[in-house]
């Protein structure tokens, strides 16, 4: 096999090294039994919470475990394919398999860096905030740009979106929003995008067409799991009800259900304003915990991105990642100096390599300013 070709082989290994040790491998089958021994249960469904989440953990297992062998089998089938054919001097067969190699040898990377999401809530739904802030109506139709970004992004990672609540703005876009965004890794990867995006643009509201920047953040926080206790103190909250207003249409919701719950030790307020008011009573307050577990795990965390510095006011100074539509077409995230020319592709939902670079920055335990150092 040519260099390059071996090159790519001895990557996808590593990636299935990673990917067994990440599994416990060892002990995969016999946990898979315990698995499946655990559903034959006639009682499983008396307790229908705790039957989705053995039923969602055992085929976690089995999907792991699947990826890892057929990568691994890919990857022998492809290196006898090309032995064949050198064999039988056929270069159509080589070059078949050396191409299957080399876009096996991304689909393993994208496979080890998933096996890297083994926080304690990675694996968990998320909710996700977006606020505009300094530059008034330009940051709120920013607002509503991030909101299609992110809802683009998880709907092809085949994730549920569900929006919370919404304010529109006074001329265009929205003030703020809040979605659950539901599925396998959820939070794990959206995580690393809590913090200030600053955009710059000609305006589309500037009659005189001069560039301008704007601001919004961006909040994330685990949806909290049944397992996870979290107590909220009755007297420490405030629970006001209140007709939900917006312009209407597909994102805006008037509902006279709405909900608000202030958490007066912290400050923190959640709203929800989708459902009945006994919904939206419960998804509140399952934000709000959830909100309390973020910090409780900013507290133990050690993570690269300290929460202080990616929870600040969206204005100057404390942004993560700039979009720099004009003069020239750039996003940068000024945590790990990843940066591409594709705005469109970016602002259209393609943000894996920059979540990529983040979790890979803050697994390898780097600071901010060795990262850009390197």
């Amino acid at each position: 096999m040519r260099a390059e070709i071996e090159n790519s082989v001895e990557k996808i290994r590593k990636s299935i090294a990673l990917l067994k040790q990440r599994l416990d491998w060892e002990t995969a089958p016999h946990r898979l039994e315990e698995f499946n021994a655990m559903i034959e249960d006639p009682t499983l469904w008396d307790d229908p919470e705790r039957a989705q989440t053995l039923m969602r953990d055992r085929q976690m297992l089995m999907d792991a475990v699947a990826t890892a062998t057929g990568i691994e089998q890919d990857m022998t089938d492809n290196i006898e394919f090309i032995e064949m054919g050198e064999m039988e001097d056929d270069q159509e067969v080589i070059t078949d398999a050396e191409e299957a190699l080399k876009a096996l040898e991304i689909k393993a990377a994208e496979k080890e860096l998933e096996a890297l999401l083994d926080g304690e809530a990675d694996g968990n739904d998320t909710f996700l905030e977006i606020n505009s802030g300094a530059g008034g109506t330009e940051s709120c139709d920013w607002a509503s740009m991030l909101a299609r970004m992110y809802v683009r992004w998880a709907e092809k990672k085949g994730y549920k979106v569900e929006l919370q609540s919404e304010s529109a703005g006074e001329e265009a876009g929205i003030k703020s929003a809040a979605y659950k965004i539901s599925g396998h890794n959820a939070y794990g990867w959206l995580k690393s995008e809590s913090g200030v995006h600053r955009l710059v643009r000609i305006s589309p509201f500037d009659s005189a067409a001069k560039r301008h920047t704007s601001f919004t953040s961006v909040k994330v926080y685990p949806v909290v799991d049944d397992n996870i206790e979290i107590e909220v103190n009755p007297s420490d909250i405030r629970i006001d009800t209140y007709r939900s207003s917006g312009a209407g249409g597909q994102h805006v919701n008037t509902t006279d259900s709405a909900v608000r719950i202030t958490h007066h030790p912290t400050g923190i307020v959640v709203t929800s304003s989708e459902k009945s008011q006994h919904q939206n009573r419960d998804i509140a307050m399952k934000a709000l915990k959830s909100r309390l577990y973020q910090i409780e795990l900013d507290k133990r965390s050690a993570l690269v991105n300290e929460v202080h510095e990616n929870a600040g006011d969206a204005g100057w100074g404390n942004q993560i990642r700039s979009y720099v539509l004009q003069p020239y077409q750039m996003v940068k995230d000024l945590r790990t100096n990843f940066e591409t020319s594709d705005t469109k592709g970016v602002l259209d939902g393609a943000l894996d390599g920059l979540m990529a670079a983040t979790l890979a920055q803050n697994v390898s335990g780097k600071s901010r300013a060795d990262a850009q150092g390197e």
